[in-house]
């Protein structure tokens, strides 16, 4: 309290609003009070909203969840196929290798110690990794459509190997 005044007052100086009141008093209104209009009719909530009433309506901003400061962002979902073609698009935009340099080099490595010691320039395993990407980008354009000629959107085993059979690569 400060001195010479009867009410208490808080740190910042400014009269305590439920200084004087009962916890009971405190509490927010009851629904039925919010529903009811001036005249002491109930509003009918049933109703649409006329013009002026959505504005207003629009104008009262709903509440946000509490999220903790330090705490990561909801991320963003998307539909069903969405992430899918934004990655088509993305691939089909950009001239960089699909496959990883040092995985396929290993890979080639590995095929080539069967055949003997060799030793490979990195210009070589660069074309050798160039020509299989385009190969394999190709297979699966072609299986893609025979996919689509059946009616279908799912690339099956059948499929490549109907693509395979037409450009005359043995199975």
């Amino acid at each position: 309290m400060v001195r010479g005044t009867s009410t208490p007052r808080r740190r910042s100086g400014f009269p305590n609003p439920h200084a004087g009141r009962s916890a009971a008093q405190w509490t927010s209104p009851n629904v039925s009070d919010v529903n009811n209009n001036s005249d002491g009719s109930e509003a009918n909530r049933s109703q649409p909203l006329s013009g002026a009433s959505k504005r207003a309506h629009a104008a009262v901003k709903k509440p946000k969840p509490f999220q903790a400061p330090n705490s990561p962002r909801k991320r963003k979902r998307y539909r069903p196929g969405t992430k899918a073609l934004m990655e088509i698009r993305r691939f089909q935009k950009s001239t960089d290798l699909l496959l990883r340099r040092m995985p396929f080099a290993r890979l080639v490595r590995e095929i080539a110690m069967h055949f003997g010691d060799y030793r490979w320039e990195s210009m070589a395993l660069m074309a050798l990794q160039e020509a299989s990407e385009s190969y394999l980008v190709h297979l699966f354009s072609d299986t893609n459509l025979c996919a689509i000629h059946a009616k279908r959107v799912t690339i099956m085993p059948s499929d490549m190997q109907l693509a395979r059979r037409i450009r005359g690569i043995q199975i």
